[in-house]
């Protein structure tokens, strides 16, 4: 019955061609298929046998066309003899589909068996969205919905899309298998947003992050095409399988359940590790109730899509117990990934390799694989930047061999030493890209994860990540590709009438940032020993550097302000969440700080300072309020209550302000003069943006005239970890003069490494010989990969 009406209602679809080509496109203008007009809407049709995330995505598509049109756009399970109908499923799994392909209505050969592709085909009176598996397909039903533009952002930052009167689609679209396999987003440090916002106002009947707060979440996920979930482990939240429904949402949403470095088995030791009545998390004396804990994870999450991480650490971010040189240790990991692999060929598949697996070599894990930890060549190996967005180690040629392959664990927010990064989102897109362009190009591309905190208001630092993991060369390797993509990002938000102005806007965001993260104003610092770093400070910066930057961002301020008039009624709650809030914030705290920096020595008034701590408990209050409380507990502008965040207290100090000399040149390092090599790349990194990226054995040289004797050269570098082996290295030379080699790594948590997370800078410095020709050179040469000029400073 079901085989005849169909074939019945699509008999004059006509074959599909193998050589389609990319030309989806939708407008205003009637053309082939008709999604709505002013009398009517198209319907979306599924298979209610094909998997949940189909449904649910063709639900929110529904929900997305009705934001647009007004019309509530109806979801059968059965294609209707008239009118237009989207037809959304996935090869094998949907009978609408497959019976097109059997009866060569349909070619999908090139997306058939292959890892989340989708086809976009309109054919007559049908919008045909065939997935090669389901996430393909709800990423394709997705894919539409951002034509019509629909933000992934829609309810996560209220982006409300503009109405439309009718709408029109036509074209085709086939999509490419993603860059990165696995990725996905980390939920910590949620105590200050995530989880009272879930607990107080989305889910109250949970008081937790639950089945709903997750529902949300996933479906940004798949909006944002991402397929990977490590869920809040902190002490505020019990663990993710505490609740059943969130396993069950998850599989409903095709999203693969995952778990942090610390949390080996998906087991949240911080909730689930009960030490009064488990004992010591200790692998070597309390073996078997370690053992039993995990397997029982193991047991339960059968059935889920599931991606275990290996090892073993201590509760929460800790060292294991029990081992205390790197041979014991070595050993205890030796047998806990053994004993882990054990339980999974047990009670997940037979064939291990089969089963996706993690390792993750965070903070003191990477000195036990250094010593010799063989890794299983079926696991992914996942490497970790420094926490400040500095990538530690890259794929060797060894490690691009491993079939389990490469990826990265990367940070836009963090709890930790040297200081917090909790309450605003201002790692600069240049940072992100560079890093995690050099790991992709070293091959991790296998399992890209994202340190989000709360979610907001990392919005599009958490979407360029994703793009990038999803489409590599979608982004153009240089600073014209970037603020491209920033530039899509504002459009689809804000429209084009601003679009240039609010670039302008977020690039300077960025790069006062980049200088110094507004966390990092006060000259505090988090988990230090000695006391004196609990108070605010002064910076090291003089009066003339400091009337600088509060000039700076009193322009900057006053900008947002003013784009903030030229915004729709519609598009003020989403513009406040994602340009008002963080740009004006980051310039109160500056000049909260900043100016009682020159309040202590009476270079200001305290009542300046005052207003703008008030302006940021304002602005505060205004987003908990938005959309009659949607968002109410989301945004802490206290995070931790750390010093930096207070009213600043009003004191005197007799120490004047420190006098900086003043350099007799200064070159950005787009300054140079001439390169030798590969044309040095820029992506808008850097003090005033104007960073170069050197491929190894390539040179600048920066030209500069006068009549001296010797010279200085302070060289101001992007703090970068060694990209092989254990140096990273530049040499430079001035004129004919001897060549320096310069190697500027730094070891574990060192001063010089927190200095330089600090201020995004590594500095060195070198004394050179000069003539007095007046035309002098100075070359500048990567010796090893990775090397990024800031900043060159000549002094007499």
């Amino acid at each position: 019955m079901f085989k005849a009406v169909l074939c019945c209602s699509l008999f004059f679809l006509v074959t599909i061609c193998r050589a389609q080509t990319n030309t989806l496109s939708v407008s205003e203008k009637p053309s082939s298929f008709s999604l709505f007009t002013s009398s009517s809407v198209a319907k979306i049709c599924v298979d209610e046998h094909d998997a949940k995330v189909v449904s649910i995505a063709a639900n929110a598509f529904a929900n997305d066309v009705q934001l647009i049109s007004g019309k509530q756009m109806q979801v059968l399970h059965k294609i209707p003899a008239k009118g237009f109908v989207v037809v959304a499923g996935t090869i094998g799994q949907s009978k609408l589909i497959d019976e097109l392909i059997k009866l060569n209505k349909l070619n999908v050969s090139a997306i058939k068996n292959k890892w989340e592709r989708f086809s976009i085909q309109t054919v007559g009176n049908k919008l045909l969205i065939i997935g090669s598996d389901p996430r393909g397909t709800a990423y394709g039903i997705f894919h539409v919905s951002k034509l019509l533009g629909v933000s992934p952002w829609v309810w996560w930052a209220d982006a409300i899309p503009a109405t439309k009167k009718q709408l029109f689609i036509s074209g085709s679209y086939v999509s490419n298998e993603p860059s990165v396999k696995y990725r996905g987003i980390f939920l910590n440090d949620e105590d200050w947003g995530l989880q009272p916002w879930a607990a107080k106002t989305l889910e109250p009947e949970t008081k937790d992050i639950g089945p709903r707060t997750y529902a949300k979440i996933f479906e940004l996920l798949l909006r944002l095409r991402a397929n990977l979930i490590w869920p809040a482990m902190h002490p505020s939240t019990k663990a993710f399988f505490h609740y059943p429904g969130n396993a069950q949402m998850a599989t409903d949403y095709a999203i693969v359940i995952g778990s942090s470095h610390a949390e080996p088995m998906l087991r949240n030791n911080v909730d689930e590790w009960k030490e009064n009545t488990m004992g010591e998390f200790n692998f070597i004396t309390n073996h078997d109730t370690i053992y039993q804990y995990w397997e029982d994870r193991v047991i339960q999450s059968k059935g889920f899509n599931a991606f275990y991480t290996l090892g073993i650490r201590g509760v929460h971010d800790s060292k294991m117990l029990g081992a205390n040189t790197l041979q014991e240790q070595k050993e205890v990991m030796d047998k806990a990934v053994k004993e882990q692999r054990e339980m999974l060929t047990k009670h997940i598949n037979p064939a291990i390799e089969k089963v996706p697996q993690a390792f993750i070599p965070y903070k003191e894990v990477q000195d036990i694989y250094d010593y010799g930890f063989e890794v299983p060549q079926d696991v992914t190996l996942v490497w970790c930047d420094d926490n400040y967005g500095y990538i530690k180690h890259f794929p060797n040629e060894k490690e691009r061999k491993q079939k389990g392959g490469n990826g990265v664990y990367y940070h836009i927010s963090y709890w930790g030493r040297p200081h917090d990064y909790l309450w605003l989102a201002s790692t600069h897109p240049a940072q992100l890209y560079t890093q995690m362009r050099m790991a992709y190009d070293k091959g991790a591309k296998d399992m890209w994860v994202l340190n989000v905190g709360d979610i907001k208001p990392g919005e599009y630092l958490t979407e360029l990540f994703l793009d990038m993991g999803w489409s590599m060369d979608s982004i153009a390797n240089n600073q014209k590709g970037l603020e491209q993509h920033l530039h899509n990002f504002l459009v689809r938000e804000f429209g084009k009438a601003n679009a240039k102005e609010l670039v302008s806007l977020m690039n300077e965001y960025y790069r006062l940032a980049y200088i110094r993260k507004p966390e990092f104003m006060g000259a505090t610092r988090t988990e230090e020993s000695d006391p004196k770093y609990k108070i605010v400070a002064d910076l090291p910066w003089s009066e003339e550097e400091i009337n600088q930057r509060l000039k700076e961002y009193a322009v900057l301020d006053a900008k947002a302000v003013q784009l903030s008039k030229r915004i729709s009624s519609a598009k003020q709650e989403s513009w406040f969440q994602l340009i008002e809030y963080p740009v004006r914030g980051a310039a109160a705290i500056n000049q909260k700080l900043l100016i009682a920096q020159l309040a202590r020595h009476g270079k200001a008034t305290w009542t300046l300072s005052d207003a703008a701590y008030d302006t940021i408990v304002s602005l505060t209050n205004k987003y908990s309020n938005l959309g009659n409380g949607k968002w109410k507990y989301m945004m802490d502008m206290k995070p931790r209550k750390l010093a930096v965040f207070d009213k600043a207290i009003q004191q005197t100090v007799d120490k004047p302000l420190v006098q900086t000399a003043k350099p007799l040149f200064v070159f950005n390092g787009t300054g140079y003069k001439t390169y030798t090599g590969v044309k040095p790349l820029a992506h808008g990194l850097g003090y005033q943006r104007g960073a170069i990226s050197l491929q190894k054995g390539s040179s600048v040289s920066f030209v500069f005239t006068g009549n001296i004797d010797s010279l200085k050269i302070v060289l101001a570098l992007a703090p970068n970890h060694p990209a092989e082996g254990t140096k990273i290295r530049y040499s430079i030379q001035v004129d004919d003069g001897p060549v320096q080699t310069i190697d500027y790594a730094t070891q574990g948590r060192s001063e010089e490494w927190k200095q330089n997370v600090l201020s995004n800078q590594a500095i060195r410095t070198t004394r050179h010989t000069v003539g007095k020709s007046a035309n002098h050179v100075v070359k500048i040469t990567a010796v090893d990969e990775g090397v990024i000029v800031d900043q060159v400073k000549l002094y007499e």
